[in-house]
Order: C-alpha cells, then structure tokens, then sequence
C-alpha cells in the first residue's frame, strides 16, 4: 500500500475497547530523552557551552523563558507538580531575590540581543504573588533579555481564580501578558471536597470574560478527568459550563494517581478513584463533548478552537511540543530559571536544582543553580525528531525524514517498524511503503506509537511507577 503523508486529518475517534487495551503507562514526551534520563554528570560546564554553541550556530534566533514559582498557600491533592506549600508571604520575597540572581547570571549567557519573544510563568501558583512582585520580576527580565513587545509575543501565566480578581487580572494584561491558563479541575463541589480545592463556579467562568475585556489574546482552561468522585454527568456538567464560557484552549488532563512519588496525593482515597471502565467512560465524555462542540483535538490532552495559534500550527505543520506541552515556536531555545525548572539549549537539556536551600545556596554562590542535564547523540537527535513528527504531525514520511538527517529511514529503523506492526494490527497506525500516521483512533494513544521509537525506555521505568497511564 503507498501511504501519502500529505494533507493532515485532525478528526479524532475514541474507542473504548482499543483504549482499553492500551490503559498502560507511558512517558507524555514533552522531550527525548524523557527527564528519567537525565543525570548528575551534566553541569554548569555543559550548560554554558551549549549556550555558546547554540550562540555560534543561531545567533538571531528568539528564545523562550519559563519561570518557575513554587508557592501555593495550600495543596492540591491530585498535584504532581513541584511546589512549596505555605502562608507566610515573606517566602517569596527571598526567592524572587534569587530569582533575579539567576536571571542576571543567566543573561550574561546570552549576549548578542536575542529577544525573548514567549515567556511562561508557572507553578505552583504564579499568582501567589502579588501584583507589585509580578511587576518586579517582568522589569528584571526585560532589563537584562530584550522582550519583546509586539503582536509576536506569547507571553502567558497559570492563574488561580482563588488568588485573581478582575483587577489583578487587567494588572497582568498591563505587564504584557496576553496568554491565561486557569485552573479549574472540576466544578463539582464533592469532587473539589476530595481534592481539596474548592472554587465557585460563577467566579471563575466570569474570570475568562474579565480576561478578554482586558486585552488577553487567548484564555484556556484546565481540566482533568479520573478525580474522586467524579461520574459521567458531573464532569458533563463541568465541560458544559467551561464550552459555554468558549475559552480558546481546553486541556483535559487525565488524573495520575502516583502516590508513591507525590505525598499530597496519599490524602485521596483510593476507593473514590473511577474504576478503569469509569476512566474510559470520562475521557470518551470528554472527547465527545469538546469535538462536539467544534475544538480541534490537537494532541494529548489539548483542545482549541479552529482560529486559535495551536489549532492552525496543527494544520500548516508548526506545532511542536515542549516541557510546556504544545507550543508553536519550535525555533526557540527554552531557558529554564527558578526551582527545579528545566531548559532546552540546542542539543541539550539542563534542570535546575529541586530544593529551595540547594537553589538558594547555588545563586548565593553565584554559581548557576543546574543540578543535572543530558547531551543528545545523533541517535537521540533523530529520535527525537521522530517522535515529534507522531506527537504534533500524527505522520512520519520516510523520504522527507531521510533527506533531512541522511539515513534510510526503512533500514535504521527496521526494529521500531516491526514493533509498529502490532499496532498497525490494532488499528492505531496505519503502515505504508512511503510513511505511516496514526488513525483517528490512534490519535488519542500516540504516546504507545512514540514508545516505539524511544532507546531508552526500560522495562523497570514503566514497573517502577514513574510514568502516568496513557487514558
């Protein structure tokens, strides 16, 4: 059969039995190789010669910066992210003094005038500083990176309707943000009960409005299926009322219960969890609804709206995917600053130090505070390139891959081809003489097609708990 990897199809089908059959963990590839192996034998040397090659080889290119801020005044108990629980607001005055540390080391790195052209402010809760904090921290970034202030700019922040209101939310589109993240979860009271996070409805859906009137480009909402006690009718009646609010992203996350890894989450109760069959039956709620209602199912968990930037990367080939998850600027350099933040400089990633007194003491040092990293082969380079084109294309072509990197893509990669074939089997890929890409299907499993091709994925990685499950 000739496969003609030309026009993209975005339709996306959800099979219950197929996802079923798959309902295995797996790494989400917002990288390759995956952070699991990233190792203490990368330091600072490693970093700062990456920068000067990246400098060499891409002068004008633009960067991206992810700033990393920690604090929540209370925790979540589904939350894997890295955070530093606590009330007392004088915490984040001592790290944003090292934060500014670290952007001055960080930017006598990158000499030359290369623009920061998107910037992301997670967490944490990037809202749990104040107005006058968040001020701050931008004016100490654009006195030492030149930001840009055009239409270009994608500049966004993860917002806490419980720590916003319509005043803060205008403070911020004054800063130059113009991209908004809201958290949500779940609007059930039993479900936001469970997980200790409660946050009126009416509050938050007016918050996208706010946001719009004060100029924001774009708004998206998070949510995530496979909380306790969720049930199909009540997250069909969260998903009706974020639709009808019309955010231009919606990402509906799935729930990874890993407990062993992250404390917070030792407070949930099992028994309240959705079975498998329940899980199943939340995600094909949640793809039917969002589908339904016209969102473009991009990839993952990710859904715009047919106008929105990540919708029409889809369609002309751009998108790409990055620790952030999907992203349209694949020509930038990712500078990683704050706690535990990582970057991606050129061939290599480098993450940041994981506790606060490990960061502080670095940056007092005026030392920059990489705890550890990884340098790509040509091998991971190609893989990587691989594994992109299935996350962000749902296509590879042989002929188009072999010219950029100078193999045969049929014969260096015979083993990952045979292995596709079960797959293929499955109905999730289809194989051809010129290429493969993933079925309607296959689209909401690609994480499977992609750990075809991933060297370094080991059996005691997937046993040890280290992954969430691909539904």
């Amino acid at each position: 059969m000739v496969l003609h990897v030309t026009a993209l199809d975005t339709f996306v089908r959800f099979d219950a039995a197929l996802a079923a059959r798959y309902d295995r963990p797996g790494p989400r590839y917002t990288s390759y190789p995956t952070a699991v192996q990233f190792n203490e034998d990368f330091g600072t040397a490693d970093y700062r010669a990456a920068v000067r090659a990246s400098a060499e080889q891409r002068p004008d290119a633009p960067l991206s910066v992810y700033v990393h801020i920690p604090f929540c005044s209370s925790p979540c108990f589904y939350c894997g992210c890295s955070r530093v629980i606590t009330r007392q607001r004088g915490q984040a005055e001592s790290y944003l003094d090292r934060l500014q540390h670290e952007i001055a080391m960080q930017a006598r790195l990158f000499t030359g005038g290369r623009r920061v052209e998107q910037l992301h402010l997670g967490g944490g809760t990037p809202t749990f500083l104040e107005c006058a904090q968040l001020e701050a921290l931008l004016g100490g970034l654009g006195a030492h990176f030149p930001l840009c202030r055009d239409e270009r700019r994608e500049f966004s922040i993860e917002v806490d309707p419980r720590t916003a209101d319509g005043e803060s939310i205008r403070r911020l589109a004054a800063m130059g943000f113009n991209r908004l993240s809201l958290g949500v979860q779940d609007f059930d009271p039993g479900v936001q009960r469970a997980v200790n996070r409660l946050q009126p409805q009416d509050e938050t859906l007016a918050m996208i409005g706010q946001a719009r009137d004060a100029g924001f480009r774009s708004v998206s909402v998070d949510l995530i299926y496979g909380l306790p006690r969720q049930t199909t009718d009540s997250f069909a009646r969260t998903l009706d009322a974020v639709i009808g609010a019309r955010p231009d992203r919606v990402a509906v996350y799935g729930y990874a219960h890993m407990p062993r890894l992250f404390k917070a989450q030792r407070r949930i109760r099992e028994a309240e969890l959705p079975d498998a069959a329940g899980r199943l039956a939340l995600l094909g709620l949640s793809v039917a609804r969002m589908t339904a209602a016209g969102y473009v199912y991009i990839g993952m968990d990710h859904f715009a709206l047919p106008g929105d930037e990540l919708a029409r990367a889809l369609e002309d080939g751009s998108l790409h995917r990055n620790f952030q998850g999907y992203s349209t600027r694949a020509d930038c350099d990712l500078v990683g600053l704050g706690v535990t933040s990582i970057g991606s400089i050129g061939d290599c990633y480098a993450q940041n130090r994981k506790a606060l007194p490990d960061y502080y003491a670095a940056v007092d040092a005026d030392r920059l505070p990489v705890l550890r990293g990884l340098w790509l082969t040509d091998d991971d380079r190609r893989r990587r390139a691989v594994i992109q084109s299935i996350m962000c294309s749902t296509r590879v072509d042989y002929e188009e891959f072999g010219a950029r990197w100078g193999v045969d893509f049929r014969d260096c990669y015979a083993g990952e081809l045979a292995a596709l074939q079960p797959l293929a089997d499955d109905g999730l890929v289809e194989l051809g003489r010129d290429g493969f890409r993933l079925t309607p299907a296959g689209r909401l499993l690609m994480r499977h097609v992609a750990m075809c091709f991933d060297a370094h994925l080991a059996a005691p990685d997937l046993a040890a708990g280290r992954y969430s499950r691909a539904v």
